[in-house]
């Protein structure tokens, strides 16, 4: 009886260390950079969250921010449409997206690559702007993405080619928030997936 009212003050004590640590874990992860005017807004791929982006993209240009946006191809279909009957790209439906929250379509410029991950939507950039040189690029992406993202294009643009800024949708509808990630199967997918990834970046790129 004394070994199990033990085990259970340890796992009483570790609880109370996670629901203190966890916040912060997430946290963490949130970085934000702010540009008053940018010459484009970049919206990063992310098929599970496409309308939280593409939705604070369209926020920050009709606030005059910048009078261009690019999205990038992730190569990943949604589900059957029934009216469409086709599967459609997720790079479309962040196009209609963008049109149904007020920017036009002569606004939104589709890179031509298709893109795996987020060093390759920052060389898809880099390629860019070799032809379309830009002083000042905004990225938005979800808010538990942005530390690795903004590492990532700062290390693949450089400060030469142009300035990096970032804005990160806030926890809300489709990113869970920062105290509470860790009871959701997507907050783990998110913040514990996206140490993961910060990892794998940090030892190879």
């Amino acid at each position: 009886m004394k070994r199990k009212g033990t085990f259970i003050l340890i796992l009483i004590a570790l609880f109370t260390v996670w629901i203190v640590v966890a916040p912060f874990l997430a946290s963490y992860l949130i970085v934000e950079k702010p540009l008053e005017h940018a010459d484009v807004i970049m919206v990063l791929s992310g098929s599970a969250v496409y309308k939280e982006r593409t939705r604070k993209a369209a926020e920050l240009y009709i606030q005059g921010v910048a009078p261009k946006i690019f999205i990038t191809d992730d190569g990943r279909r949604s589900g059957w449409s029934q009216s469409e009957k086709t599967n459609l790209p997720f790079v479309e439906l962040e196009r209609r997206e963008l049109i149904a929250n007020g920017v036009p379509a002569d606004s939104i410029t589709a890179l031509p690559y298709r893109v795996s991950g987020t060093e390759y939507e920052a060389k898809a950039l880099a390629d860019e702007l070799v032809d379309r040189p830009l002083n000042s690029v905004l990225l938005v992406t979800s808010a538990y993405h942005t530390r690795r993202a903004l590492r990532t294009f700062e290390k693949v643009i450089g400060a030469s080619q142009a300035e990096i800024g970032i804005s990160g949708v806030p926890p809300g509808d489709e990113t869970p928030e920062a105290d509470w990630w860790w009871l959701s199967t997507s907050g783990w997918q998110m913040v514990a997936g996206e140490y993961v990834k910060f990892a794998v970046y940090w030892v190879f790129y």
